[in-house]
């Protein structure tokens, strides 16, 4: 008994600390999507400018994502989480003193610190729990589907109910990654000395399966960063008032939050995760499908709905391939890094895309068409990503199916 208990509290320390780190992983970006309108009139900027604010973060994670590993390797992952954690914070703080330059300056922290752990969580949580890796990356992603959820829905109550302004709204979530730096400092104490890296591997960026993965990394998140940024705004042009606009927001989230939690856990029992994938392209076609044809506000939140699920699916289908589709925490770190950084850049291109075409247009259908492309895109690469192979496996190995 003596023997298990500290174990056991260690554990018991370290998930109270990925929770309070997935906490911060999306919060601070989706509380940004229903005060869009408010920040646009406060600066005087444009849809298209405005689209910058959500595609800096991604940009940040586009740029730091293939850094990350390196500076994992040299100090350990655990410290440069807690390193992230205080950049994250400072950012929050600088976007919210209202100034146009300190906006986009502290979103661009922020995303320098949600990319860092973004890209080592999974490496930590495959170092850690391999045998777990689908429950352990369940458990994360629901804990940052569900704080995203709560930042969008909260946003509008917290400017206007609380009286706090677009500006006091957003630097709420401070106080959130303030908690998740206390929480995660005992694992500073608990770290594991860093490896060398095995001199043996090809790099990440030769594996034709790591592009495939990195693809569908890519456009789930660009679908799910153009959500974020204007769906509230494609609802409100359908005659949707704007405080239920944000909480359609938060529904589409929390709808995501069951396939979140079970999408890892099963992916991993599947002999390849193919199926999946066409599951979660066929509900995102159907509710687009739904969200272009309009109607009252029961019709439009079944279209929601079925966004929200295959929003959930995908997010955590695309951390689980990191760890299935790698055979070391090094190798899943790499992945990470790869996928997320290229798969970043390209979905960056998303939300100022669809703000072109809104001013462009001032109509929603070009943009709901687009989102429809792009599901089927992610399809395309999934199909590719789903195989039961590994990213540094031999080229012949990589054939079968």
């Amino acid at each position: 008994m003596s023997k298990k208990s500290p174990l056991s509290f260690k554990i018991i320390l370290f998930l109270i600390g990925i929770v309070f780190v997935a906490f911060n992983l999306r919060s601070s970006i989706t509380a940004v999507g229903p005060l869009i309108g408010d920040i646009r009139i406060a600066t005087n900027l444009t849809n298209s400018s405005i689209g910058i604010i959500t595609t800096l973060p991604l940009l940040a994670f586009a740029i730091f994502s293939t850094i990350a590993p390196r500076i994992g390797l040299k100090i350990g992952n655990e410290r440069t989480v807690f390193i992230a954690l205080f950049i994250l914070t400072i950012g929050i703080l600088v976007r919210s003193t209202g100034m146009v330059a300190t906006l986009f300056i502290g979103t661009a922290l922020l995303g320098l610190g949600i990319a860092i752990c973004n890209v080592l969580i999974p490496a930590i949580v495959k170092d850690k729990f391999p045998s777990k890796f689908g429950l352990m990356t369940g458990l994360y992603t629901t804990s940052m589907g569900t704080l995203a959820a709560l930042a969008s829905g909260l946003s509008i109550p917290l400017a206007y109910g609380l009286n706090l302004g677009w500006e006091k709204s957003l630097s709420v979530w401070a106080v959130l990654s303030g908690l998740a730096l206390l929480f995660w400092l005992p694992q500073l104490r608990t770290q594991r000395k860093a490896k060398s890296v095995p001199y043996s591997k090809r790099s990440i960026w030769s594996s034709k399966l790591a592009w495939q993965v990195t693809f569908f990394m890519g456009f789930q998140s660009c679908i799910f960063y153009c959500i974020i940024a204007w769906v509230p705004d494609i609802l409100i042009s359908q005659g949707v008032e704007v405080t239920t606009a944000g909480w359609m927001l938060t529904l589409t989230q929390l709808a995501g939050l069951p396939a979140t939690l079970l999408v890892p856990i099963y992916a991993g029992r599947f002999r390849d995760q193919r199926g999946l994938v066409v599951g979660i392209a066929l509900l995102y076609v159907l509710g687009f499908i739904g969200l272009y044809i309009g109607g009252g506000i029961g019709f439009l939140s079944l279209s929601i709905v079925l966004i929200g699920i295959a929003q959930g699916a995908g997010i955590s289908l695309a951390l689980t391939l990191f760890g299935l589709r790698s055979e070391s925490a090094y190798d899943a770190a790499s992945l990470s890094g790869m996928a997320q950084s290229a798969g970043y850049l390209l979905a960056a291109l998303g939300p100022i895309g669809m703000g072109l075409l809104l001013d462009l247009f001032l109509t929603p259908s070009p943009a709901i068409l687009l989102f429809i492309m792009l599901s089927v895109a992610m399809m395309s690469f999934g199909l590719f990503a789903g195989r039961n192979q590994f990213v540094f496996q031999h080229a012949s190995e990589q054939m079968r199916a």
